[in-house]
């Protein structure tokens, strides 16, 4: 499970590839790079890939990393997310809005099937709130949808406008406050660079293209970037009291 009194780092694997084989040379890859220089867990995503890919992932984790902190989101798909969730032993799952982004009458009934799903799970559920691509259409204040949004995930997820954009600080200072101790996490736009400003705030980040060559979304992940990143992640969880 993500321990979120140790600000996590959660690095995305986007499952890029022309064939079965090559994304799970790629993925093998790419995880054995993040594990090995201290990324705390690995979030297997449909962005290229498909479910079936997803699967594959996470057959692989399972089998192979069973000590591992590893997570799933099928994009477009959340009750999926839960069924391999459960099946893969997986310890979370993202989903990219679990408030906000519906009018109050389907907002209710999605409510509804979230906490039905969340009984008797067996892993965190990570939950988007004014997340990139994704409509305001509640008519609530955010005060209102981060109380809801608490009910219906373990932490909240938030971004800036887009993928590998900043998630501006002022956001997250907004977000703080209104969570309070709730778990917050920053789901875009963080680099190494900034990392430590937005963990000021943040209780983990997820990452993906900036630990990737030229630093965007279709290059392969870059030692060199992320051996990087978690020095400067070390560097400020050594400065915490403790």
């Amino acid at each position: 499970m993500l321990n979120f009194k140790e600000k996590p780092i959660i690095a995305m694997l986007h499952l890029k590839g022309r064939s079965n084989g090559e994304i799970m040379e790629r993925m093998i890859k790419e995880t054995d790079i993040y594990y090995r220089n201290g990324v705390d867990a690995v979030l297997v995503e449909n962005y290229f890939g498909n479910t079936d890919h997803c699967i594959q992932g996470l057959e692989y984790l399972h089998k192979n990393m069973p000590d591992r902190i590893y997570g799933v989101n099928i994009l477009g798909d959340y009750r999926k997310a839960f069924e391999l969730a459960g099946k893969y032993n997986a310890d979370f799952i993202q989903i990219d809005s679990v408030c906000g982004h519906l009018p109050p009458g389907l907002d209710s009934v999605y409510g509804d099937e979230l906490m039905s799903l969340m009984k008797d799970r067996t892993f965190q559920v990570l939950g988007g709130l004014r997340f990139k691509y994704q409509p305001i259409r509640s008519g609530r204040t955010l005060e209102k949808d981060a109380e809801l949004a608490r009910q219906r995930c373990d932490a909240v997820v938030t971004t800036g406008e887009g993928t590998g954009k900043d998630c501006p600080s002022e956001k997250l200072f907004q977000f703080r406050t209104v969570l309070k101790e709730f778990p917050l996490i920053v789901g875009a736009g963080v680099t190494s660079g900034n990392v430590c400003e937005k963990l000021k705030y943040a209780d983990g980040v997820i990452i993906g293209s900036w630990l990737k060559e030229g630093h965007i979304d279709y290059g392969d992940v870059c030692e060199e970037y992320v051996k990087e990143f978690m020095d400067k992640v070390m560097e400020y969880r050594a400065s915490l009291p403790r």
